[in-house]
C-alpha cells in the first residue's frame, strides 16, 4: 500500500515550539493521532499570528481547511518539547498549503504534515481569492526563518 509523503520545503518561516501534554497521550502512553491535530493547529495560530493575521482575519477573508495530510515518523512522548517548522507553500487561486515538520527536543522527526488551506468568506460561505498583498507577504521564501 502506498504511503503518503508529505515534502518538507528547503526553507522554514516560522518555529513553535510546543509541549507535549499529558491529555495528548493515547493509550499506547505515546502522542495520539487527534492531539497531534490539534498541535498542528495550534502551530498553525502562531504562524499566522507572526504573520499578523488570524484565520478569521486574514487580509480581510477567513480560512478554511480543505484537507489535511500526516505522515507518523517516529512516537512522541509525554514531556516532550516539540518543534514545529513550518512554511507556505504551493499558491493557488483561492490558497495554499501549510507544511509542518515536528521534530521532539533531540532532533528526532516526529511527523510531517500539510494542511490545504482556502481563503473563505464565513458570512456568504463560499470561497474568495487570496489577497494579492496577503500573498506578496507569506509567499516570501527564505533560507532561515523570518
Amino acid at each position: 500500500m502506498p504511503r503518503i509523503h508529505v515534502a518538507i520545503p528547503a526553507y522554514t518561516q516560522f518555529e513553535a515550539t510546543i509541549p507535549v501534554r499529558i491529555t495528548d497521550l493515547n493509550y499506547g502512553a505515546h502522542l495520539g493521532n487527534d492531539a497531534l491535530l490539534s498541535i498542528l493547529h495550534e502551530a498553525r495560530i502562531q504562524l499566522l499570528r507572526h504573520f499578523g493575521y488570524s484565520e478569521l482575519a486574514f487580509g480581510g477573508v477567513g480560512l478554511i481547511m480543505a484537507d489535511v495530510a500526516i505522515a507518523y515518523k517516529g512516537e512522541s512522548f509525554y514531556g516532550d518539547i516539540l518543534t514545529v517548522k513550518m512554511a507556505f507553500d504551493d499558491f493557488s487561486r483561492y490558497g495554499f498549503d501549510i507544511t509542518y515538520q515536528v521534530l521532539n527536543q533531540d532532533g528526532k522527526e516526529v511527523a510531517r504534515a500539510k494542511t490545504g488551506m482556502l481563503c473563505f468568506d464565513y458570512k456568504a460561505r463560499k470561497l474568495v481569492s487570496l489577497p494579492g498583498e496577503v500573498k506578496a507577504k507569506i509567499e516570501t521564501k527564505t533560507g532561515g526563518i523570518l
